[in-house]
């Protein structure tokens, strides 16, 4: 009988909820509010949102970056490496304003630049109840500030991890001043700002070339011009392993990483304000995860064949160079062709690291194999998911970067060395370790002693 009861009075209850549903429906119908459109003003909330959240994690990167190569080099230049990823940060955010986004965005109209001009917030038409479709932008000005902002400290943390162990501190502030300011926002008009590059059809979602191959680029011409950690490379041509300090502290680096990446690719949907753009940026997380799961496993793989053990360094930047490889284009491949994609990128660091050795190219912590490499077959991968993308058309965008950056950082590098005396430290402060050559403090005091590794 109790059970009875409770049916009845259970089937009552959800008639009434179908009918209060059902009349809200009509209700709705009848007043013309029903329609698949969010809202203007909710599309504005879940896109700036979506810049915010996805910028933070961005800006984690810098911790993961710092953390990487705090790891990677010899426990003498740990604090060296902390101080420079602390600084480029400040400096990039500083410089970004002043300069680099209006250089970046305004007025490129197809060009090759914008214009030299601080930023200023413009959110007048949000203030006036105007949102997207009434000729006003989706998203709060300052949130798209933050988001762009957070994307040109990378390109620096990279040059940074290459030229580790030998650079001068001040010479190496200068060279982010510069590369943050010009460099970065000039190239990354070409096709973000609706420059050239993108008229033309070029495709780089989230920044293969336009972030980390600017990087690579600018590492590569430091490595070069600085020269080789000393006693890294013999006369007749042996390689001196120079192994980093502390590898989990690089894991854990790595991990930053991986995790701020989502907010690398993910937010470079640029919206969140429908269902569409929701369902986009999953499969963006997905595919960036995928690729670095098979970066990761394709180095293993490759490095137990060669070598007969697993390196765990190559690991690490297999994750990486998978991650930099998905960047350019990661809303359009399948899982399937997202793994290929990131496992093509660990493959490449196998091979690349031990190469740059063989040409003497002193790169610490194997950024140049990660970010350029990857980058360039990243951007090359593009087509084979998006039809809108031409070889031809990514050829040329990585070639155009790649002169462009080359050339401005050689020059930067060069004004450097004779502005202020060179830009290598002394032969003694590198023995030293430049944590007391250029900073006046130890990371790991306690290890006073064993300094020579």
């Amino acid at each position: 009988m109790l059970i009875e009861n409770l049916k009845h009075t259970l089937s009552k209850g959800v008639a009434r909820l179908a009918g209060v549903v059902g009349a809200a429906m009509l209700l709705l119908v009848m007043s013309g509010a029903a329609h698949a459109e969010v809202p203007g003003e909710s599309q504005f909330v879940f896109n700036t949102f979506s810049f915010l959240v996805h910028g933070f994690l961005v800006m984690w990167m810098a911790a993961g970056f710092s953390m990487l190569e705090a790891g990677l080099v010899r426990t003498k230049n740990t604090a060296m490496q902390c101080l420079k990823n602390v600084a480029l940060f400040s400096i990039a955010s500083i410089m970004y304003y002043l300069i680099g986004y209006n250089l970046m965005y305004s007025g490129v109209d197809g060009g090759f630049m914008g214009s030299f001009s601080l930023w200023g917030q413009d959110d007048s038409a949000a203030a006036a109840g105007k949102f997207v479709g009434d000729g006003a932008v989706g998203y709060s000005a300052a949130s798209d500030f933050f988001f762009q902002l957070v994307f040109v400290a990378t390109a620096a943390s990279i040059v940074s991890g290459t030229v580790a162990e030998r650079v001068k501190l001040w010479a190496f502030l200068a060279f982010t001043v510069v590369l943050t300011g010009i460099i970065y926002p000039i190239q990354g008009s070409w096709q973000w700002g609706g420059g050239w590059l993108s008229e033309m059809g070029f495709a780089d979602f989230a920044g293969s070339t336009l972030v980390h191959s600017v990087g690579g680029w600018a590492a590569l011409t430091g490595a070069i011009i600085i020269g080789a950690r000393k006693g890294k490379y013999g006369a007749d041509g042996t390689v001196k392993p120079m192994p980093g300090a502390n590898l989990p502290l690089a894991t854990l680096g790595t991990f930053i990483l991986w995790l701020g990446w989502f907010g690398f690719n993910g937010g470079s949907q640029l919206a969140m304000g429908s269902a569409a753009d929701a369902i986009a940026i999953s499969n963006i997380y997905i595919n960036t995860n995928i690729a670095a799961a098979g970066g990761v496993l394709a180095a293993i793989v490759l490095t137990q064949l060669i070598y007969k053990k697993v390196d765990l360094t190559m690991a690490l930047n297999g994750a990486l160079a998978g991650l930099v490889s998905i960047t350019a284009g990661p809303d359009t491949p399948s899982l399937g062709l997202s793994a290929i994609i990131g496992a093509v990128g660990g493959v490449l660091v196998v091979v690349f690291v031990p190469l740059l050795d063989k040409l003497k190219i002193d790169d610490v912590v194997g950024a140049i194999p990660v970010h350029l490499v990857a980058g360039i077959w990243g951007t090359m991968a593009v087509p084979l998911s998006n039809a809108d993308a031409s070889f031809y058309t990514q050829a040329v965008g990585v070639v155009s970067i790649g002169i462009f950056v080359i050339v401005t950082s050689a020059i930067l590098w060069f004004v450097l060395k004779m502005v202020m005396g060179g830009v290598r430290v002394s032969p003694e402060e590198e023995e030293q370790g430049l944590d007391m050559a250029e900073c006046g403090l130890e990371a790991y005091p306690e290890f006073r002693g064993s300094q020579t590794i």
